[in-house]
C-alpha cells in the first residue's frame, strides 16, 4: 500500500520538531522542548488514528 502524502508530511514534520528539540536542549531550554516535542508529535498519532 502506498504512503499518503499527508502521512509522508507529517513525519517530515516530527523529524524537523526533534531536531528543534535536539537544539533547545543543547541551550537548556527543558520545559520548551518537551511542550513542543509532544506537540509536534503527536500529529502524527492523530492522522494515524483518523
Amino acid at each position: 500500500m502506498a504512503e499518503s502524502r499527508l502521512r509522508t508530511l507529517s513525519i517530515d514534520f516530527a523529524v524537523q520538531i526533534l531536531n528543534l528539540v535536539k537544539f533547545l536542549k543543547s541551550q537548556h531550554e527543558t520545559i520548551v522542548s518537551n511542550q513542543i516535542g509532544r506537540a509536534g508529535t503527536s500529529i502524527g498519532a492523530n492522522i494515524h488514528e483518523a
